[in-house]
């Protein structure tokens, strides 16, 4: 995709050549993407094997969550969401197909964040009681609660989950490699005055499928997309050897289940370094976990506007911009991936680049032309449409895989909503990979880790009472 840029004179042109020739890495054919495809098929069938020695940077870990809402789930649910600084407590009320949902932020003082394991549940229990009495719930009994947990956790069912490392500026003592719901229910159970059932643990991304698929149940998968990536979907368990050790053959639920890929990871086996570029690698390098997460670092909110940065500044020191000033482009994070949005939203509008100007003063920038901020406007357009590109190469691929005549694809995350032209390139590329037969929409999903927290307790409630009455009739 070669952006033409107006130019005037022939040393114009010859500059624009120049920076198409710095910016061609990051401009991918679908050729290209077919082969990011092909790599993540074969890494996600490595992810779910049960062969010894078998590696794979997808983890494809089991969410234990078996169905999507159809419709008869009817009840008061309630969700727990921690996954930063605050936390959300809700409460939904089913009946049918309508979801009346009320809710209340919580702050974790810093404290509390980094004090021990006990300080913060029982802070968590006390504010879940204050509103379950706000809301006349302290005599319910065992009202069934789903808590996404915005966390790396290893779950070995849906109401278990060890803490694997603690991220997010926490670090309370004690609760790595222990069991999160453990803690929750002990903290609930030291104050007597509230009776919760933990239903379900789940992931944001799980939540944002069981969301979207509450309006449509074609949902069949879920993307965040946001300060990070990642993506889940419905699987077949028949295609999941490793999990045979689970003994799922032998229970009364549905053989299917949501599986969280962990798809940020992707690429950490270098199975992407034939579209990684020098800007990638001067990226993660000073990054906190450099050769990890290579996928969400060519894709998400965190690291779009440093990309951008490390193109200008290389553009700068060619002398190809900024009259070769790079000293103030060259500041770690002085470009946000919010200035991306912005530059892009003025794209094709008559201000004559009034924002873009105003961001590269504010960076301190002097002297800028406006040809200056039609190069800045291209580069910030060839990185986004890279990151949407990439996106729709793992989206189509999950879509391949699902072989269904029409599945939704619900989404969420502060790129997706916010970007003024990243759904669109998605959408466009993904029409264009995908095989004809196969059709799909995208869905915004509303509150994946707080509206489907509690459709999965509700799911899993409904799923539990169903297979006692098939039992029964046996």
């Amino acid at each position: 995709m070669k952006r033409e840029i107006s130019s005037h004179s022939q040393r114009n042109s010859e500059q624009f050549e120049q920076i198409h020739e710095f910016c061609k890495p990051l401009i991918l054919s679908d050729d290209q993407l077919r082969r990011v495809m092909q790599e993540m098929h074969n890494k996600m069938e490595k992810g779910l094997s049960d062969e010894p020695g078998v590696k794979s940077c997808l983890k494809m870990l089991p969410s234990f969550v078996r169905a999507i809402p159809n419709g008869t789930e009817k009840g008061d649910y309630l969700a727990l969401d921690l996954g930063g600084t605050n936390f959300r407590v809700l409460l939904i009320r089913l009946s049918g197909k309508e979801a009346e949902i009320s809710g209340k932020i919580y702050g974790v003082p810093d404290a509390v964040m980094k004090g021990t394991g006990t300080l913060l549940f029982d802070h968590i229990a006390e504010c879940l009681a204050n509103f379950m009495e706000e809301n006349d719930l302290k005599g319910a009994n065992k009202l069934p609660l789903g808590f996404t947990f915005s966390f790396p956790v290893s779950q070995g069912n849906l109401t278990s989950g060890i803490l694997m490392h603690w991220s997010k500026g926490f670090s309370a003592s004690g609760v790595e490699g222990k069991d999160v719901v453990e803690f929750l229910r002990d903290a609930c159970n030291r104050r007597k005055d509230i009776d919760i059932d933990i239903a379900a643990l789940l992931n944001d991304t799980v939540g944002t499928l069981m969301a979207c698929a509450f309006k449509e149940n074609t949902c069949q998968i879920g993307v965040i997309l946001g300060t990070g990536t990642n993506a889940c979907y419905m699987e077949k368990l028949s295609n999941c050897p490793k999990f045979k050790k689970f003994k799922f053959y032998e229970d009364k639920y549905p053989k299917e289940m949501i599986i969280n890929m962990e798809w940020g990871a992707f690429g950490d086996d270098g199975c992407l370094d034939f579209i990684r570029t020098s800007y990638d690698s001067q990226v993660d390098e000073h990054t906190i976990n450099p050769g990890f997460h290579l996928f969400e670092k060519m894709i998400s909110g965190m690291y779009m506007g440093e990309l951008v940065r490390y193109v200008l500044a290389t553009l700068a020191k060619e002398k190809l911009i900024f009259g070769g000033d790079y000293d103030s482009i060259s500041q770690p994070h002085c470009f946000p991936t919010k200035y991306v949005s912005e530059i892009e939203a003025e794209k094709g509008n008559d201000s004559l680049y009034q924002k873009t100007m105003q961001i590269l003063e504010d960076i301190g920038v002097d002297h800028v032309t406006v040809q200056d901020c039609e190069i800045v406007t291209y580069v910030c357009s060839v990185i986004s449409t890279r990151a949407a590109h990439l996106t729709a190469a793992g989206i189509t691929c999950l879509l391949n895989r699902l072989q269904k005549p029409y599945v939704t694809v619900g989404i969420d995350g502060s790129l997706f909503r916010f970007h003024p032209n990243f759904a669109r390139i998605m959408d466009q590329k993904i029409d264009q990979l995908l095989p004809k037969n196969l059709e799909y929409q995208l869905m915004l999903s509303e509150d994946g880790s707080g509206r489907g927290a509690a459709l999965v307790a509700a799911v899993a409630t409904r799923i539990k009472r169903e297979s006692r009455e098939i039992r029964k009739n046996e």
